[in-house]
C-alpha cells in the first residue's frame, strides 16, 4: 500500500464525557502515513458558549491507560500529557491543537510527526474544559478533564 495516501484508520478512540458531561461523545481516529500521523476528531455534546464566545477546548493524548479516577478528578488515571521525550509544554508529543466548539460540535484534523500510532495504542485522549494556554507548565492550565477515551488498534 502506498503510505502517502489516506487510508482507513490504524487506531481510534471513542471519547465519553464525565458524569458532569453525559452528552459529550465523539470519535478520534489515527492514520499512520509515511511521514507522520493524521489525527481526526469529531466530537458532539460539548458545552456551548454565547455569541462571540464559542468555547475552545484543550485536546491531548495522555500517558495513562485508563479513564477511571476519583470524585475530584473522574479521569485521574489518564495520567499526564504523553511526553516520552521529556520536552516542556507545549512540545509534549501528546500536545494537540485545540477543539473549537461550534454549538456543541467540534471537528479537527491535524498531521503530526510527534508520535507513531504504535506508540499511542493503549494511551488515553483527554478533552479539557478550557483552552490550553500553550505556556503554563506542565499542562497549559487547561482546566478540568471533561471527556476521556482509551486508544485502541483497529
Amino acid at each position: 500500500m502506498n503510505r502517502n495516501t489516506i487510508h482507513d484508520p490504524d487506531a481510534a478512540v471513542r471519547v465519553m464525557g464525565s458524569s458532569a458531561y453525559p452528552a459529550l461523545h465523539g470519535l478520534v481516529t489515527f492514520r499512520q502515513l509515511k511521514n507522520g500521523v493524521l489525527v481526526t476528531a469529531e466530537v458532539y455534546g460539548l458545552p456551548k458558549g454565547e455569541k462571540c464566545k464559542n468555547p475552545i477546548f484543550a485536546f491531548h493524548i495522555h500517558s495513562g491507560s485508563s479513564c477511571t479516577g476519583n470524585k475530584d478528578d473522574p479521569f485521574a488515571d489518564s495520567g499526564t500529557h504523553y511526553n516520552p521525550g521529556g520536552c516542556p509544554h507545549p512540545y509534549h508529543a501528546g500536545d494537540l491543537p485545540p477543539l473549537f466548539g461550534n454549538d456543541g460540535y467540534a471537528y479537527m484534523s491535524v498531521f503530526t510527526d510527534r508520535f507513531t500510532v504504535k506508540e499511542i495504542i493503549g494511551r488515553t485522549v483527554i478533552i479539557h474544559a478550557k483552552p490550553d494556554d500553550f505556556t503554563t507548565q506542565p499542562s497549559g492550565n487547561a482546566g478540568t478533564k471533561i471527556a476521556c477515551g482509551k486508544i485502541y488498534a483497529i
